[in-house]
């Protein structure tokens, strides 16, 4: 008893003697008064993680004991542009299949349920330029999920009744098509800006998907998920040396192939003026823009703080003060940058708004773009930008799955190795005269596409006020494209 009474007398006077020191500490009379220390942080370097296999494939390892947990991600090059015209949806399918279609040596049924049972969570997916295969397991229980894993990955089923659930639900997927406006805005802007045949714009049909073979994906998964094409990340509680030793083990015997080439460009340019597809909806959809740079264009940075301030930057960009807070057109509006590494991406500011405000929105929009090109931008908006970007860089690595999933992007993209390092410098070295200048150089007014989803009786002629119509972009001219079959993407008459 004496012993608590002791130990709550001393926990008391620690309490006290802790208040009277911060009662003495100064306080400042107001927030903005506070000086914060400046953040110290080094980003990590890739060839402290990188390692490499005895066949050459790289290795990013990043072991931590935190959790009891182990996630392992195998990287392939490659992904929707390597499908044939004939077979979109190919890539996909194919990643799809590979979890829910079991092995060779086991039905897709077995497979789960052992999965299930090691409590081990993998999946298998593919995008533009990727194709992914994650396990996360339990340490306790690495052995034998990884061992399961590579068997799926390297061996597949693709068991048939399988492919034909999967490509039930994709046609019923299909169906739903025109169902969000969003989904048709999507679609148009793609093709105006990458032209319908490139893979950026390119999307699976009924009849691509019936003539998908268990064939076509077995000769997919041969040429792509192989390890001649493969990056490996590892995170969690391991042991570096006995997880080499079992990836070794992991791609023994099994055939390299080719290394996937990179991305095509797209052929066709993109297309300028007003496009129109009509849908009975109370509010409009709309983007404008126009093709950009790539993501190691020399203005990329500056290019990327001129955004930020424009229309990236949420409540403090200038797009949202005018159309958001300002006018109230529009609940949600931004712009935005895409940068893909092998051809140029895109410039888009994006908004929804009542029909008849939607002339006066993008009205709004172009006058801001035509204002970041003309005005210098403030010193403060400058600062507020070039912050974000400076004080937000530690996200991006927050988790040892983020670095290393950094670094397996910065390696199948051949990022200067240098480039985390400098980045805050040239971030911090980006002045009002540098996003005047490539505002005039990258933002081109004239040659924007205004894509529009909405009712257009109601568009057209603007808002009550008469402050804006269609007819005071491009002359009024505009182009009405059809609505497609959600099936088989043709114009509807």
């Amino acid at each position: 008893m004496k012993y608590f009474q002791s130990a709550i007398r001393l926990g008391m006077t620690l309490m006290v003697a802790a208040g009277a020191v911060a009662v003495a500490a100064p306080l400042p009379e107001r927030p903005e008064d506070i000086v914060f220390q400046p953040l110290s942080f080094d980003p990590p370097h890739a060839a402290d993680y990188r390692q490499e296999l005895a066949s050459g494939v790289p290795v990013y390892l990043a072991p931590s004991s935190e959790l009891p947990l182990v996630t392992i991600t195998l990287s392939f090059k490659g992904g929707d542009y390597l499908d044939d015209p004939g077979k979109v949806g190919l890539a996909r399918m194919t990643a799809a299949m590979m979890r829910r279609g079991g092995t060779a040596a086991r039905s897709a049924e077995e497979l789960d349920e052992r999965f299930d049972f090691l409590a081990a969570n993998v999946t298998v997916g593919s995008g533009g330029t990727q194709s992914v295969a994650t396990l996360n397991t339990l340490a306790s229980t690495l052995d034998e999920a990884f061992t399961l894993f590579m068997e799926m990955v390297r061996t597949p089923g693709f068991q048939e009744d399988k492919i034909g659930v999967y490509r039930a639900e994709a046609l019923e997927q299909m169906k739903q098509r025109n169902d969000d406006a969003q989904n048709i805005l999507n679609r148009e802007w793609a093709a105006l800006m990458f032209g319908e045949d490139h893979f950026e714009a390119r999307q699976a049909t009924e009849r691509s998907i019936r003539s998908i073979t268990a064939d076509d994906l077995r000769a997919f998964h041969a040429k792509v998920l192989q390890p001649g094409n493969l990056i490996i990340g590892v995170t969690g509680d391991f042991d570096p040396r006995a997880m080499l030793d079992r990836l070794e083990r992991a791609v023994s015997g099994w055939a390299h192939g080719e290394r996937m080439p990179d991305p095509p460009a797209p052929d066709a340019p993109a297309r300028v003026g007003v496009y129109h597809v009509e849908k009975d909806i109370p509010q409009g959809k709309v983007n404008i823009g126009h093709r950009g740079v790539t993501r190691d264009h020399p203005d990329f940075i500056p290019l990327m703080v001129m955004n930020d301030i424009l229309g990236g930057g949420g409540f403090t960009s200038r797009l949202v003060s005018r159309v958001r807070s300002d006018e109230g057109l529009a609940y949600s509006v931004g712009s935005g940058l895409t940068t893909p590494v092998w051809y140029p991406g895109q410039f888009r500011a994006s908004f929804q708004s009542k029909n008849r405000t939607v002339a006066l929105a993008a009205k709004i929009i172009m006058d801001e773009i035509n204002r970041i090109r003309t005005e210098p931008v403030s010193a403060q908006e400058l600062e507020t930008s070039k912050n974000s970007f400076i004080e937000t860089f530690p996200r991006r690595f927050e988790s040892r799955q983020a670095i290393i999933g950094t670094f397996i992007d910065d390696e199948w993209t051949g990022r200067d190795r240098n480039y985390w390092e400098t980045y805050r410098d040239k971030v911090n070295a980006v002045t009002a005269e540098d996003v005047l200048r490539v505002a005039k150089e990258h933002l081109h007014p004239d040659r924007v596409a205004i894509m529009i989803v909405g009712n257009w009786s109601e568009i057209a002629p603007g808002d009550l006020e008469g402050r804006a119509s269609m007819k005071d972009f491009f002359g009024g001219s505009v182009m009405r494209l059809p609505l497609r079959d959600p099936m088989t993407l043709e114009p509807m008459n």
